[in-house]
């Protein structure tokens, strides 16, 4: 009798297993299905569930969080943006135009833009970068890295209301520029990543 109870016991445990051992299968399947493959000018990435690219011309933004507004360097945006080289080109910077290198900041406009984080407030940048390098964006393509320092001042500039850094992946031979404001946990992870089509 102790022999069948015993018997019964691993039959009984066998079938509670089972269905969890389904359950984790699927939630592993449901994961990797609700994360999004997102490809720009040959660059592939896989972007984790939540996160969302909307595509304008060759500007990407990809929200990662709360968004009225998915557009670059709109305020109150969780988001990162990618861009070609259309959007990186012909820069009104000071009175000209440049295409960016990485050697200054990327800023598409000449004049004040509202801080990320408060639009009541005016984005001023830092010149020159608090860590530079080159970044792994997938197997053999290395970015140029620039961390900017910026600031958010009042709009008449006398007090600043907070400090954030502009991160900035730039592939020259791809001719794609990454930036982020927001610090996106897991975005270099996702840039190391990358495939290559």
């Amino acid at each position: 009798m102790a022999q069948r109870s015993f018997v019964l016991a691993l039959v009984a445990v066998a079938v509670l297993a089972a269905p969890t051992a389904a359950s984790a299968s699927a939630a592993t399947a449901a994961s990797a299905a609700s994360s999004r493959d997102f490809s720009f000018r040959g660059m592939n990435l896989k972007l984790p569930s939540g996160w969302k690219a909307h595509r304008d011309g060759d500007s990407i933004v990809v929200v990662t969080g709360t968004c009225a507004n998915p557009e670059p360097f709109a305020s109150n945006c969780q988001s990162f943006w990618v861009f070609g080289p259309k959007a990186f080109t012909n820069l009104p910077v000071g009175g000209g135009s440049l295409t960016y290198t990485g050697k200054w900041q990327f800023h598409p406009f000449s004049g004040v833009v509202p801080c990320p984080f408060n639009p009541k407030t005016s984005w001023y940048q830092g010149e020159k970068p608090s860590s530079t390098g080159l970044r792994q964006v997938g197997r053999g393509h290395k970015a140029l890295y620039n961390a900017w320092p910026n600031r958010c001042v009042t709009n008449n500039g006398a007090r600043q209301t907070m400090r954030f850094t502009q991160r900035e992946w730039f592939l020259p031979t791809s001719k794609i520029l990454i930036v982020d404001v927001w610090n996106t946990p897991g975005l270099s992870g996702v840039l190391k990543r990358a495939t290559w089509s």
